[in-house]
């Protein structure tokens, strides 16, 4: 038997982030990195909670690659605190370390059933949908993934008004993450029929998006689509996993500090061209090389 499951209520497209004014919870601990709060995009958060009349703190020691000292940081600052809810905005690394932040500080002190609300600010993670964090130790240079459905956020704010000052730079990277995301759950051995529709919606809209966005960070319907195609390939890889790609950017990473989204794209096209058996070096992997033929991958190589 399979099952495919979505934990994540997904609020989504214009005025998205009212739902906050809305929200079931009194005590918000907002988890973020301090740009978010010295360039004013805060007020985009806290505006909503003050109409709503809930009380907040804000937490913003988070730096990235969520290193497991800053971790310990915000597990104080939680426990200290005490919320009803964790509100993450940021990209991966704010989001990943919130999850961590409330697993290990509810294993310390289990007062209460605490939701996690998740706010990305970059289109790449999906990790606003996901049961995984990454973790960094510094100091040995190794990055470790959190796997746990108690990980996943109990709801997800996508607003594209997040990411409309994203510098073209960081809009390629985290759209190749994005893309790495699909293309890897897509011919994962574990995909389903499920996780296939979601990577396929979300590689349709890189082809015709990513590039749009990169290239006018104003076009807020290519922002948005992004936003969404992030969270798909998600929901997809929460579901299908990811493959060598990933485990090996994610030391590339942790070794020579390459943004992750790049790293995937400098890997990718050597690891297609190894799983798909396309030369005498690589392996036989038939199932892989059909499903990329059956997805017409060329229409996607303006990417």
């Amino acid at each position: 038997m399979k099952t495919f499951e979505m934990k994540t209520v997904i609020h989504f497209g214009d005025n998205a982030l009212n739902r906050l004014a809305e929200i079931p919870y009194k005590r918000v601990l907002i988890i973020t990195d301090p740009f978010v709060v010295q360039s004013k995009m805060i007020d985009l958060i806290t505006a909503p909670l003050e109409r709503g009349r809930k009380e907040y703190d804000i937490f913003h020691n988070v730096v990235p690659d969520a290193p497991v000292d800053k971790i310990a940081d915000g597990v104080k600052k939680f426990l200290s605190y005490q919320p009803d809810v964790i509100v993450a905005v940021g990209g991966g690394s704010a989001i990943d370390s919130s999850k961590a932040i409330r697993e290990f500080a509810l294993k310390i002190n289990h007062y209460a059933d605490v939701g996690l609300i998740a706010i990305p600010t970059t289109s790449g993670t999906g990790s606003e949908v996901t049961s995984f964090a990454v973790v960094n130790d510094t100091d040995a240079k190794v990055k470790y993934p959190l796997v746990s459905d108690s990980l996943t956020a109990d709801e997800a704010i996508l607003d594209a008004e997040l990411v409309k000052s994203v510098p073209p730079a960081i809009t390629a990277d985290t759209g190749m993450d994005v893309f790495t995301h699909a293309l890897e759950s897509y011919v994962s051995i574990n995909h389903n029929e499920f996780s296939s529709a979601l990577a396929e919606k979300s590689i349709e809209i890189c082809g015709v998006f990513l590039l749009r966005a990169y290239l006018d960070g104003n076009d807020m319907h290519a922002r948005q689509k992004m936003h969404v195609a992030s969270c798909l390939a998600g929901l997809s890889f929460n579901t299908a996993g990811l493959g060598i790609t990933h485990s090996m950017a994610h030391q590339l990473g942790a070794m020579f500090h390459i943004p992750h989204g790049r790293a995937n794209a400098m890997l990718l096209p050597h690891i297609v061209e190894f799983n798909a058996n396309i030369n005498k070096h690589s392996r036989s992997q038939k199932d892989i090389f059909r499903r990329l033929r059956d997805m017409r991958i060329s229409r996607i190589s303006s990417v």
